[in-house]
């Protein structure tokens, strides 16, 4: 091999680890990967409450067996293409995943997240919604999904930020969980005796105002009898899984993400 030959190698070589490495996550857009997933994916409408309905983003696994479902709770800037996106990869393990748009119909003529203008908008609206009618539509969900051909009885509830804060009031609520994944969401005020499923929380270590609760929730939660495993994740801060799935997202978070994924993916399947 001549010299241009082994600079031409070494030049594929590196152009083809470095591609590898990042992988099609890295290269596509988040709508570019739920465009390609090979996952059947379709807009419903849950009804609940007195004639409301909430538009939920529904994603089926490719197996053949009934599967197991899991309710997905978006932050606090609704449900964005990267919530959707996390729906698909829960459906890659095997799960059927459902993810409801809480801000449906409260944006720009009636519209749900996706007709906010920017993430502040939807951020500010968030904060506006009745917490009652999140209640309701949670309540609704959870029968929507067993009732679905497809599914076992089995079902998950994992949220995010404000998500995961709604994640662990809704344990207090729904006695049938098959566990509750809290990703640095603040804790319920009160109901831990209600609580019948285990709790898992995922934290970044530079999340002091969320961390600062984990004591106290550990303490409420043994009161109570329950099972609440939090597990804090060195070198990420608040928000870490989408900031661990950035381009430029640091090792740390890198890190922090396989972990905390891995860990969730295999409580899921116990």
């Amino acid at each position: 091999m001549n010299s241009r030959s082994i600079q031409q190698f070494i030049f594929w070589s590196f152009t083809l680890s470095f591609v590898c490495f990042l992988g099609p996550s890295h290269a596509k857009t988040e709508v570019e990967q739920l465009e390609d997933s090979p996952r059947h994916h379709e807009w419903v409408d849950v009804a609940y409450g007195d004639g409301e309905t909430i538009r939920c983003f529904l994603i089926y696994p490719e197996v053949k067996e009934a599967a197991d479902s899991v309710i997905v709770i978006h932050e606090n800037r609704g449900l964005t293409d990267w919530v959707r996106l996390v729906g698909d990869k829960l459906a890659a393990e095997g799960f059927v995943a459902i993810c409801p748009d809480f801000l449906t119909g409260k944006g720009p003529n009636g519209g749900g997240t996706s007709s906010f203008s920017n993430s502040d908008e939807a951020r500010t609206a968030i904060y506006q919604l009745d917490q009652n009618k999140i209640n309701e539509a949670l309540d609704a969900i959870v029968p929507y999904l067993r009732e679905l051909p497809s599914t076992t009885d089995k079902v998950s509830v994992v949220g995010y930020c404000w998500g995961g804060g709604q994640c662990f009031d809704f344990a207090t609520r729904e006695k049938s969980l098959k566990s509750a994944n809290v990703f640095y969401g603040r804790p319920p005020e009160e109901g831990y005796s209600n609580i019948q499923c285990p709790v898992f929380g995922y934290y970044g270590e530079n999340d002091n105002r969320i961390n600062a609760t984990i004591p106290e929730t550990k303490e409420k939660m043994k009161e109570a009898g329950n099972t609440y495993d939090p597990v804090i994740y060195a070198g990420a801060g608040h928000g870490f899984l989408r900031a661990g799935m950035e381009d430029d997202a640091s090792e740390a978070e890198k890190k922090a993400v396989q972990e905390a994924w891995d860990r969730f993916i295999a409580i899921l399947k116990k």
